[in-house]
């Protein structure tokens, strides 16, 4: 725990440990979200009526006398979590290298050491380093662009180009969120049973069987985004309509 120097002499400090604490809750509840989100963007590989369903779910459609929902409640979601982004960042920077000479320094270290725990923070500090702007470009399109539609969707990845700045969040995001509630887990005790290095080597594998899991989804629904915006491109802009892909459906199967 750092120390405050006083008049007085040394006083200990209790700052460094809650704003850890305030890091550790923050990265909790981001990596659980980021899985869950995950899970609701896959929908679409069941189709694009069943993210429909979810998008108008998370528009609180169902309360809604329209049904149309109501796009604000993405907007408030929206800004929830870029708060609590912003301030996980903020927090994780306390630790990062600020120039080349610490740099160095944490790579010798990594070297002399070879520890993995180690690298996995390192890998953690640069996947969080690109999050931070390529999580801000996708977070801000969400605040601009509330209205949640699987063509709208589709028509981003594909038309607009941004499926490259998708996979490289995709990537960064599962390692980083993996990593860090691995992390969490060791650094809290959590899940350590009386044998702690067996416990360690069951989080080890969840957490590789963690990311494979969410990378394999996330690249699937990507690649079926980019499949249904190819499918659209002559159509960019028009939204989702269950009467009209019903109706379509019926002139197509006569």
């Amino acid at each position: 725990m750092e120390n405050l120097v006083t008049e007085t002499g040394i006083k200990k400090s209790r700052v460094p440990a809650w704003l850890d604490l305030a890091q550790s809750g923050t990265g909790l509840v981001l990596g659980i979200f980021m899985w869950v989100h995950m899970i609701l963007v896959a929908s679409v590989l069941l189709g694009v009526g069943s993210f429909n369903f979810v998008a108008k779910v998370m528009e609180l459609a169902f309360l809604s006398p329209s049904g149309r929902g109501y796009p604000i409640a993405v907007v408030f979601a929206v800004m929830g979590v870029y708060t609590l982004f912003i301030v996980h960042a903020a927090l994780g920077m306390r630790k990062f290298p600020i120039n080349y000479r610490q740099h160095k320094m944490i790579r010798n270290q990594m070297k002399m050491m070879n520890h993995s725990d180690t690298n996995l923070w390192y890998y953690q500090a640069v996947t969080g380093f690109v999050m931070f702007f390529a999580g801000s470009v996708h977070l801000f399109i969400m605040l601009t662009h509330p209205h949640i539609d699987p063509y709208i969707s589709a028509d981003r990845v594909f038309s607009s180009t941004m499926w490259p700045l998708y996979l490289v969040l995709l990537g960064c995001v599962e390692l980083h969120a993996a990593i860090g509630l691995y992390r969490l887990c060791m650094k809290w005790g959590w899940f350590i049973g009386k044998d702690a290095r067996k416990s360690r080597e069951k989080l080890q594998k969840f957490k590789k069987r963690a990311t494979v899991f969410f990378l394999t989804l996330g690249v699937l629904s990507l690649l079926v985004f980019m499949i249904i915006g190819f499918r659209h491109r002559d159509k960019v802009g028009e939204h989702y309509s269950t009467q009209r892909t019903t109706i379509e459906q019926t002139i197509i199967t006569g």
